[in-house]
């Protein structure tokens, strides 16, 4: 069972926000255990303060490195942060951290616990970065009042790899990004819909047709939509030069 700790100023945040869909299945069939948890109940001070002004002046407030140092420690049982690189994966959710994607979404559905720190104010003190997290992630070039929606998109995209999530084992494996390109279309009954028809690929059967037609679509998405893909993606020489004489 993979376990998920996520840190946070506001905790409550998280209160209903897993009892849905996917996640909810996956924590009533125990796959799944995610916990909310006060950093303010790391504090050691009369105030229950955890952020200060930085250092050399500037706008806002840092959050100080002692109360996610021991919140860390406690909930991985480490004795220190340099215990915690065989105990847990420590992700600080931070606009400089790298990309979040689905490699990253299946090599982190491989541990066993993954602590989730989620940011606030002007930022978190960047000894937190150096010597506590394993991982600083990013879900996208934008800024964010905070990690915690940060925090629910790494639980989403993660729990729905577990093992038996989906309820199907090929669900995970055929959804975009999985082999580095976006997904192909898709459709239901009715095969006609204000005079627009289903392809007709898709209502004879053929399954190895059905197979050709669906990688060329996702090809075709992925050209006109996210074209940065194609260039990490693992083509045939045939798939080549029918994108090349692909026009939209």
């Amino acid at each position: 069972m993979l376990r998920f700790d996520i840190i946070s100023i506001f905790p409550d945040y998280f209160s209903a926000l897993f009892e849905f869909g996917i996640v909810r299945r996956a924590r009533a069939g125990g796959l799944v255990e995610i916990n909310a948890h006060d950093l303010r109940d790391w504090t050691q001070n009369n105030h229950r303060a955890v952020d200060d002004r930085p250092f050399g002046g500037g706008d806002g407030m840092v959050l100080k490195p002692e109360p996610l140092f021991a919140a860390v420690e406690s909930l991985t049982g480490a004795q220190q942060a340099s215990e915690l690189k065989d105990r847990a994966r420590v992700v600080l959710l931070s606009p400089q951290g790298r990309v979040f994607n689905q490699k990253l979404a299946v090599e982190l559905s491989q541990a066993e616990q993954v602590v989730l720190i989620c940011g606030r104010y002007e930022g978190v003190d960047e000894r937190v970065a150096e010597h506590l997290v394993s991982d600083e992630i990013s879900i996208g070039d934008y800024v964010l009042s905070g990690g915690e929606a940060a925090a629910a998109v790494l639980v989403d995209a993660i729990v729905r790899l577990l093992p038996g999530a989906l309820g199907s084992e090929t669900s995970a494996v055929n959804e975009s990004f999985s082999e580095g390109l976006l997904d192909y279309p898709h459709y239901t009954r009715p095969p006609e819909f204000r005079g627009r028809r289903v392809p007709e690929v898709l209502l004879g059967g053929n399954h190895a047709e059905i197979e050709a037609w669906r990688r060329r679509a996702a090809l075709k998405n992925t050209k006109r939509n996210r074209p940065d893909l194609l260039a990490r993606t693992v083509l045939s020489e045939a798939e080549k030069s029918w994108l090349d004489d692909e026009h939209d």
